[in-house]
């Protein structure tokens, strides 16, 4: 055999050899990484709409401007409500002024029901005094010692304070009667004086409602809020997108999911940024396809059926602080590759490029 020959033979022999090594690698890598280019980026971004109508009189962010949470982004002209906020607490005012007259008047009638009593303890006295003077004079008369008109005028007497008690009696009842009436239109003055509270509080809320704020952090998209637009409740004026919080959703087909678990590292390599990858790890796996979700699902016991491989949606979220996070933009195409041969991510180890 010539070294020629010799030289053809090794070399095949190696080729062979790199072949099947390639081969054996690529299955296995098959096997532990699952890949699909049916993905991309998402966020749960946040409609603004206004809480209370009016009219926009200042903007303040432009489009695709970063915001964070709290942040005003417009303003509603407020005059009308610092009107209406003005008059409600004139009302609340008046209503608790309208209580603290009625606990005066309840206070002056427990004063006038202590009078009252009192009035009742001297008529007792007068009505003792009378009924033994009354007794002494017919005693008197009857031993012929007293006079008729001494009699006559002692029985008067008894007879007046006798009435004069009955009077003052029935004062102190209609005295005492007017304090559960009093009392019932505290009740209601109090019942009013809530509710004009109430009505203040919500006025102040509706002047609150003029700042339109950020509820999130992020980026503002969407924008069709303009100075001197009249905007009611529930009119979109923007959207918050939180890129700080966006999510890869991958499209798995289901064959795929079998050794796919929560916690899985996944590489993301992004079709805007060639040559960089994104690392993260699996969040979780949605809870029916697409299709089962769509407003007329198919029915597979009628007709005929072809079955068709359906796909799932995979949540995979990203480890934070990568600097290619700020470039990230909801849509994007992306591809993601799962490292199913650990149960749970290493965010040092990541996965293999």
């Amino acid at each position: 055999m010539t070294k020629k020959t010799q030289f053809i033979v090794v070399g095949t022999a190696v080729v062979i050899v790199l072949a099947v090594l390639t081969i054996q690698h690529v299955a296995a890598d098959n096997g532990r990484i699952q890949t699909t280019d049916d993905a991309y980026v998402s966020a749960d971004f946040s409609t603004v709409a206004p809480r209370v109508a009016g009219l926009i009189d200042h903007v303040f962010v432009d489009d695709n401007a970063l915001v964070h949470a709290g942040q005003e982004l417009a303003h509603i002209d407020d005059r009308d409500y610092r009107i209406a906020l003005t008059s409600t607490e004139a009302g609340l005012a008046s209503a608790k002024a309208d209580v603290e007259n009625l606990d005066s008047e309840i206070a002056r009638q427990q004063a006038l029901i202590d009078q009252a009593r009192a009035t009742l303890m001297a008529d007792d006295a007068a009505l003792a005094f009378s009924k033994a003077n009354a007794a002494r004079y017919r005693n008197l008369s009857r031993a012929g010692a007293g006079t008729v008109e001494q009699q006559q005028q002692s029985t008067s007497d008894l007879q007046r304070n006798l009435a004069d008690k009955e009077r003052d009696e029935a004062a102190l009842a209609a005295t005492k009667a007017q304090v559960p009436v009093l009392e019932a239109q505290r009740t209601r003055a109090v019942a009013q004086a809530l509710r004009a509270a109430a009505a203040r509080d919500q006025a102040k809320l509706n002047l609150s409602y003029t700042r339109i704020v950020a509820p999130v952090g992020g980026m503002v998209g969407e924008r069709g809020v303009r100075v001197g637009s009249y905007v009611s409740p529930e009119t979109p004026l923007l959207a918050v997108v939180p890129l700080q919080a966006a999510y890869i959703l991958a499209n798995f087909l289901e064959d795929q999911l079998d050794r796919i678990s929560n916690g899985q590292c996944a590489r993301i390599t992004v079709d805007s940024f060639p040559g960089q990858a994104l690392h993260g790890w699996v969040d979780s796996l949605a809870p029916a396809s697409g299709i089962a979700f769509s407003p007329i699902p198919p029915d597979n016991a009628t007709g005929n059926f072809t079955k068709v491989v359906q796909r799932l949606a995979l949540k995979i979220r990203l480890e934070p602080d990568q600097p290619l996070l700020q470039r990230l933009r909801v849509g994007m195409s992306v591809e993601a590759r799962i490292n199913t041969a650990t149960a749970r991510c290493d965010v040092q180890q990541g996965i293999s490029k």
